[in-house]
């Protein structure tokens, strides 16, 4: 088996460790730590990476990090995980999405030493944790007021990346591009497939996309011989291609009509909009085919605001 090193603590065969990793101070001179949950098997077997908070405000990947961890199921019998509930610790206290230098985390990778403040904290993933793991998922939540109905992200043209998504079992797998600088795209250069999980939206917790993070993750263990069982997925996966939001051409008050997940027909009418005063009601139809994978719960909208995405097979 090979060597794990993480923040100089060395990590055998058989143990679980905890070990905060002091990312940097406060003006306080207060510690600030990152938590990482390494747990070891003794039967030789992949690494497995699972982490959630990058973005501070996104707390329906820190549950599933955090149910994964209190149930002991991210325990391997064969090979290791990695756990990072909160990466952002940062932005989580503070209940926001970046850091305090305004930064996003998952627009700072690779990061440097030397560098901001979110450019140091991602150099601890890229020198620290990149280099110990072969796979990983990275859970996040929707925006704020946009309610994402739960989704992994992968290049459809991967075969490595299909396989991860495809044991993973979501109710939808979205066709997603590398984005400069993220946390997915420097690991897919150093050959590691990163796939994201959406789920729900900011500060709220939503069952069903926690429920779906945390079974689709023990599949994947499943899928890579590190546990005997996992749940069978309750629906058949949607792959989407593309997508597109439906926009307000008024403002008002949107009232939706369909829920999330719901498949949709062009010309169906998705909802209306309203102004405050009973003077005007204005339909919202679907442009085409296609599944609503996200919707916009915030009632109040402007006009272009995003209303509704809908993707397509």
């Amino acid at each position: 088996m090979k060597q794990m090193v993480i923040d100089g603590h060395k990590i055998e065969p058989g143990q679980n460790l905890q070990i905060n990793a002091l990312i940097a101070r406060l003006p306080t001179r207060t510690p600030i730590n990152i938590p990482v949950f390494v747990s070891r098997a003794k039967l030789d077997g992949p690494t497995l990476l699972i982490m959630a908070g990058v973005h501070g405000d996104e707390t329906n990947g820190v549950e599933i990090l955090r149910r994964l961890i209190a149930s002991k199921s991210y325990i391997p019998k064969k090979g290791s995980v990695i756990a990072i509930p909160v990466f952002n610790v940062y932005g989580f206290i503070n209940h926001e999405r970046g850091l305090p230098d305004g930064k996003d985390l998952n627009r700072s990778f690779p990061g440097s030493k030397t560098g901001s403040l979110a450019s140091r904290v991602a150099n601890f993933f890229t020198s620290e944790i990149l280099p110990q793991i072969d796979y990983g998922l990275d859970f996040h939540t929707g925006g704020a007021s946009h309610n994402n109905y739960p989704q992994l992200r992968s290049a459809l043209e991967l075969p490595q990346e299909m396989e991860l998504a495809q044991a993973f079992a979501p109710p939808l797998i979205i066709k997603s591009p590398f984005r400069d600088k993220s946390l997915r795209k420097t690991a897919a250069k150093s050959g590691v497939p990163v796939l994201v999980f959406e789920g729900g939206e900011t500060l709220r917790m939503r069952k069903q996309a926690i429920d779906a993070g945390v079974e689709g993750a023990l599949r994947v263990m499943k899928y890579l011989g590190m546990r005997d069982d996992a749940p069978e997925p309750d629906k058949e996966t949607i792959y989407i291609k593309e997508s597109t939001w439906v926009r307000a051409k008024y403002a008002g008050l949107h009232h939706s009509y369909v829920r999330n997940g719901s498949k949709v027909e062009k010309n169906q009418l998705l909802g209306v909009i309203t102004d405050p005063y009973g003077q005007f009601e204005k339909k919202i139809k679907s442009p085409m085919d296609g599944v609503v994978i996200g919707i916009n719960n915030y009632p109040v909208v402007n006009m272009g605001d995003a209303l509704m995405h809908i993707g397509m097979k």
